[in-house]
């Protein structure tokens, strides 16, 4: 591992100042990720901004009914947060379905959100990578390939994002607060990671520099009646090879709201829009269900491994809504 600098914010402010010094500067939250990186070779960074002592560990109700959720606080409390679990259910269930307790122990929100991939080509450093050295090639086109993108990839990159949590968080229509060397700002999270193309080495829509400092939930009634169902290699600590997150609103046997966002299939987690359109005001039957997921997973395009995903996504999305489809009508 490179020598490096470490040093420990006390605000917001000094934070970002600390970073914008320095050009090989990273902020450290839990270091579930970013030491692994380090380790490996990966992330070389000449100094550590340690943010974990910052103000931004609280989760608290907000004004218009949602929850505004600190940057800093662990994934263990925000999954065991009474508001969180009445709210929000699936957010809590992809938390505990994410890491072993220990990590979910140190995690922090803005830190899963900003993770890396687990590409085993992003993270082998005597391999070519277009995410890791731009312009190398992607091996994992002709390579190994079974758990990758079947949506929104491109011939430069096929990886996943390995986030559990952000599912939940995109399907409830969640807002990336933060705090840069030019001020304050806002974005969707489901505009925070920028398509694939042919530079996948530029991640995210932040500013250079910029600190997460909360995300912001808006209040939604439909994600009280919500479910978050994860696929995986082995039940224990495991990455995803499909997860779907989940709320429906039903009147009278007709949808009249549907939120989905699907894990594990895309460089992001992925806003199934095109389902939710078939979705809104249709029957709640296991029919419109699987034309729901035909019309989102009808821009799939798999590589000749992963193409299972398909099929699995499609009983995924149409078991978990059948699930929250008879428990509403029961």
């Amino acid at each position: 591992m490179r020598e490096f600098d470490y040093r420990r914010a006390h605000d917001v402010t000094g934070a970002v100042a600390l970073l914008a010094a320095d050009p090989e500067a990273r902020f450290l939250g839990g270091g579930t990720n970013l030491v692994d990186l380090m380790k490996a070779g990966v992330e070389r960074p000449g100094r550590l901004v340690d943010v974990r002592e910052l103000p931004l560990d609280r989760i608290e109700p907000t004004a218009d009914g949602g929850l505004r959720i600190g940057a800093t606080v662990t994934n263990s409390d925000l999954a065991a947060h009474p508001e969180v679990r009445r709210r929000y259910p699936a957010l809590t269930q992809a938390v505990l379905a994410g890491a072993s307790g220990q990590l979910r122990n140190m995690a922090t929100i803005g830190g899963n959100l900003l993770q890396r991939t687990r590409c085993g080509y992003f993270s082998d450093v005597s391999s070519p990578c277009n995410k890791r050295v731009p312009g190398s090639g992607c091996p994992a086109m002709a390579g190994e390939h079974h758990n990758h993108a079947v949506l929104g990839a491109s011939d430069h990159c096929v990886a996943t994002h390995p986030s559990d949590m952000g599912v939940p968080l995109t399907a409830f229509d969640a807002q990336v607060a933060y705090e840069s060397p030019d001020g304050p700002g806002e974005v969707p999270l489901t505009d925070l990671y920028l398509p694939v193309g042919d530079t996948p080495h530029r991640e995210t829509t932040l500013p250079p520099g910029a600190l997460i400092t909360h995300i912001g939930l808006p209040a939604a009634p439909v994600a009280a009646r919500s479910r978050y169902r994860k696929v995986r290699e082995r039940a224990s600590f495991a990455f995803a090879i499909g997860s779907v997150a989940a709320a429906l609103d039903i009147e009278d046997g007709r949808v009249r709201e549907a939120r989905l966002a699907l894990g594990a299939v895309a460089s992001r987690p992925w806003r199934a829009r095109a389902a939710e359109s078939v979705l809104t005001g249709a029957p709640a039957t296991g029919a419109t269900f699987a034309a729901a997921a035909d019309a989102e997973l009808a821009a799939a395009r798999p590589l000749p491994d992963n193409g299972y995903k398909v099929t699995l996504m499609r009983n995924l999305v149409v078991s978990v809504l059948t699930e929250l489809a008879e428990g509403d009508l029961r």
